[in-house]
């Protein structure tokens, strides 16, 4: 049987000043997920930094974007395309304003909800039917952030310690529930991941 090429991305901006912020949560993620596989050193290639590794019988991409979170999808297509990749074999990891920091939801499909890494994926991509596990960051409002403070500074602000402490306590559940997600047991992954409040 051909192995199948999985695709995780993880959305967020390049460079130092967008590191520790909200919206680069996907990338964290990503990141995380090569730590914890002892995947290779990321390389550069179509506008990303991606690498490859095998998993299960399977082969998988880890991938972030570098054209910023508006074009995502420009880099995100062409992997997409040479891998001749199925929207059931591509997961995104982001960022989701409108659940409480440290929630977590894996979904299949739906619309963009304002995001524009999702936005620009989806016109890339011609489908919104592939995986998306959202993290959930909140709005203004939340924890001492006024609630009238701007949408997008309170993306690209840092995540505060305790968000940090929440999301990191989170990184087991990510990976068990990634993992079942590359075994095809979607259903499973789904009850594991979405059950975290």
């Amino acid at each position: 049987m051909e192995k199948q090429d999985f695709i995780i991305v993880g959305l967020g901006n390049p460079g130092a000043q967008y590191q520790g912020t909200r919206h680069n949560v996907g990338f964290f993620v990503v990141d995380e997920l090569a730590r914890r596989w002892n995947a290779s050193d990321f390389l550069e290639k179509w506008q990303a930094q991606c690498v490859s590794l095998p998993m299960g019988g399977e082969k998988v991409h880890l991938i972030k974007p570098l054209t910023f979170m508006n074009r995502s999808g420009r880099a995100v297509g062409q992997f997409y395309r040479f891998y001749k990749t199925t929207p059931d074999q591509l997961l995104v990891v982001h960022d989701d304003l409108d659940m409480a920091p440290g929630r977590i939801k894996l979904v299949k499909g739906g619309g963009a909800g304002g995001h524009n890494g999702i936005k620009s994926l989806v016109e890339s991509l011609g489908t919104p039917e592939f995986y998306r596990l959202k993290i959930g960051i909140g709005r203004p409002g939340n924890g001492d952030v006024h609630p009238d403070f701007p949408v997008d500074k309170y993306v690209l602000g840092n995540f505060t310690d305790g968000e940090l402490e929440v999301l990191q306590s989170r990184y087991d559940s990510f990976a068990a529930g990634i993992h079942l997600f590359l075994q095809g047991q979607v259903a499973k992954a789904m009850n594991l991941l979405n059950s975290l409040k």
